[in-house]
């Protein structure tokens, strides 16, 4: 008995793999095996990036938040221990956004961990 390909489900995947090269430079967007290597190494500095993406804003948050409390008297371990202390529940995402665009919501959140 012959032996029996799926040319048909291996091309398909070869000309999925081919699209997702697009817009590459070069040997990567047309030649199979240098275009799977570069397509995989790019999902992976997706992967990747999608990662380091939460730790770079955490960092910019912080960052944000020590100069808002710098501004009125206190570092940012003072101000986020004092923020623990008195139960103020808001995440350093909300903290930066009041110390970059509402200052005075955030001057009253530094008075009353001062009190």
């Amino acid at each position: 008995m012959p032996r029996s390909v799926n040319h048909v489900a291996s091309r398909a995947k070869r000309k999925n793999m081919m699209k997702l090269a697009k817009g590459y430079f070069g040997r990567r967007k047309n030649v199979w095996t240098v275009a799977k290597n570069a397509i995989e190494k790019g999902l992976l500095y997706a992967y990747t990036g999608r990662k380091q993406k939460k730790r770079n804003f955490r960092s910019l948050w912080i960052t944000r938040i020590n100069a808002g409390a710098r501004a009125h008297g206190m570092s940012y371990s003072q101000f986020m221990g004092g923020v623990k202390k008195n139960g103020i529940e808001l995440n350093r995402k909300v903290l930066a956004d009041l110390a970059m665009n509402h200052p005075d919501a955030f001057k009253a959140v530094v008075d009353s961990i001062k009190k």
